[in-house]
């Protein structure tokens, strides 16, 4: 049948990249505790579904989600959540990591797609227009 959506876009002020994938997997290093948080995102009719989340280990306020099952040092959970608009990437030059987009294994850190861009300039993770 014919696809009705187009995949994920990441956003910078005016600028779009396209990823060429309707899934992609986030990545972040949490800035205190210093733990990887990884999360699988989908685009949908609905908008962006969180598909699953994952933490390495777990500390304050990091407590994994109903169901979590520990893998590979992972806690990994299926989130129940509604589908969101869009996601803001808060993006911080003093973290020392930027996010990570994972597509199909591949991950490159988000400000990759916009080079020159400023570390501490927010993008949007978002269903392509």
């Amino acid at each position: 049948g014919r696809r009705l959506m187009s995949g994920l876009c990441l956003a910078l002020g005016a600028a779009i990249a396209v990823l060429g994938a309707d899934m992609a997997e986030l990545r972040w290093t949490h800035s205190v505790q210093k733990t990887e948080w990884r999360e699988t995102w989908r685009a949908t009719p609905a908008g962006l579904q969180l598909e699953l989340a994952a933490v390495q280990g777990s500390g304050a306020g990091m407590e994994p989600g109903d169901g979590a099952t520990l893998e590979n040092g992972f806690w990994i959970w299926r989130p129940q959540r509604p589908a969101q608009p869009e996601l803001i990437l808060t993006r911080s030059g003093y973290t020392g990591s930027d996010w990570q987009i994972c597509i199909k294994g591949n991950c490159r850190a988000v400000g990759s797609y916009f080079p020159g861009s400023a570390p501490d300039q927010n993008m949007i993770l978002k269903p392509c227009p």
